[in-house]
């Protein structure tokens, strides 16, 4: 089931149980916005569809995208098309940034990241949520997985203060998720067999997370860095 289908047809506790990693996502998004002024500059880089604009009513929100990633999404709402390895904007022109499971359908991230970090004013903040076991997907854009520690070199690398960095998840919702993922493998009506197996397990799996104390089987991590105060 797609996430926008279960928004619709799931109870939202269920909803967020079994999709957890799109419901840090939500929060975190959330969150985000509300700890920014009104009127504040908000770079949302790699925006999609801009699937997160209606988060940052209050601020000034712009939306960047290369607009190569999925053939069925419509890019049509961006502000500004183009590659976030070379932003068309001034340094120090924005109050914050986020860049919502983009990192893994960038060629360099490297200087992805120090272009946001160039365009980001000194105590900016940024958002990121990058994947760690997931699919290959949007093909043939989907070139990189992330560790805890590259994500931390590459903010380092940026220039860029990492604050936080949280794992969305451990080995059982990871589980659990890719039980669910098994069941596209099955056509049409042979699916009822192995749900009837799986869903339970994906159900009663997530109970057991915290088990898994360092968390290194994740789905992927959310991150918060800052810009410093004295970076250029």
């Amino acid at each position: 089931m797609r996430y926008e289908t279960a928004r619709r047809v799931l109870p939202d506790w269920l909803r967020r149980y079994i999709y957890s990693f799109e419901a840090m996502i939500e929060d975190a998004v959330t969150e985000f916005a509300a700890g920014l002024p009104d009127g504040a500059r908000v770079l949302d880089a790699g925006a999609g569809e801009g699937q997160y604009s209606g988060y940052f009513q209050r601020h000034r929100y712009m939306g960047v995208d290369l607009g190569v990633g999925d053939n069925a999404w419509d890019y049509g709402a961006l502000d500004v098309v183009a590659d976030l390895n070379d932003l068309p904007f001034p340094d120090k022109l924005f109050d914050a940034s986020l860049n919502i499971v983009t990192m893994e359908h960038l060629r360099e991230p490297k200087l992805a990241l120090r272009e946001i970090a160039r365009v980001l004013k000194p105590g900016g903040v940024l958002l990121v949520v990058a994947p760690h076991e997931w699919e290959v997907h949007q093909s043939p854009h989907d070139y990189f997985r992330y560790t805890r520690h590259g994500l931390a070199y590459l903010f380092a690398q940026a220039g860029l203060e990492l604050r936080t960095l949280e794992p969305a998840g451990g080995y059982f919702r990871l589980v659990a998720r890719r039980l669910l993922s098994g069941l596209q493998f099955f056509p049409g009506p042979l699916k009822v067999i192995p749900a009837v197996v799986f869903l339970p397990l994906a159900l009663v799996l997530p109970l057991f997370d915290g088990l898994d104390k360092e968390k290194n089987f994740t789905l992927g991590y959310k991150c918060v860095a800052v810009k410093a105060l004295g970076r250029r």
